[in-house]
């Protein structure tokens, strides 16, 4: 097998396993079923992932991987810290409502905890983007002076209760819009 064809097969594998996940759940999925709809041989599967488990990680490590750069991407070339603030919250929200899928199986069936130093190695990294929208808001004297890491892990906890509310308490969800503008502006009126 070359290589093109390997990366291919593979990616062919985790898309199928994502539909497989999201209409299953993990518990009743297998890969059986996964190689059924990647159409290859359950043997070719065990060739690509040692078993269930590892080929969910590899999964969520993709999706993250394609988020974080989407994210980056799409924040990087705005140059108004607060237009990049409010484009950063809206992938977000966006991106887990469209998602909403994999956070359920996450939440109702795995937990919040499974690949937890992964998520943790993501959570990190996607604080540190906020961390740099804001020194580059305080240098540019458009946000006040604060303290960097603790807004940021502010602001990324308000993000994180948008994605546990799909799962808790779907009713609750507010608009990408109205969480930038309480952010950017706060509650205080201005004199």
């Amino acid at each position: 097998m070359n290589k093109r064809s390997g990366i291919k097969s593979k990616k062919r594998i985790l898309d199928a396993a994502m539909r497989v996940f999201s209409e299953y759940g993990y518990a009743k999925a297998n890969m059986r079923m996964i190689a059924k709809a990647s159409d290859i041989s359950t043997g070719g599967l065990y060739l690509y992932f040692k078993n269930k488990e590892d080929l969910y990680l590899t999964l969520m490590k993709s999706k993250m991987d394609d988020f974080a750069g989407m994210t980056m991407e799409s924040v990087s070339d705005i140059a108004d810290p607060a237009d990049a603030m409010a484009a950063f919250i809206t992938i977000n929200l966006n991106y887990a409502k469209k998602h909403k899928e994999l956070i359920l199986l996450q939440g109702r069936e795995l937990g919040f905890t499974f690949g937890l130093e992964m998520k943790r190695k993501f959570f990190k990294k996607q604080r540190g983007l906020i961390e740099d929208i804001i020194r580059q808001g305080m240098q540019s004297g458009i946000f006040r002076k604060v303290n960097v890491p603790e807004t940021a892990k502010v602001i990324f906890s308000i993000i994180r209760g948008f994605v546990l509310g799909i799962v808790v308490e779907p009713d609750a969800l507010f608009t990408p819009a109205e969480c930038s503008k309480l952010l950017l502006n706060g509650l205080l009126k201005k004199e």
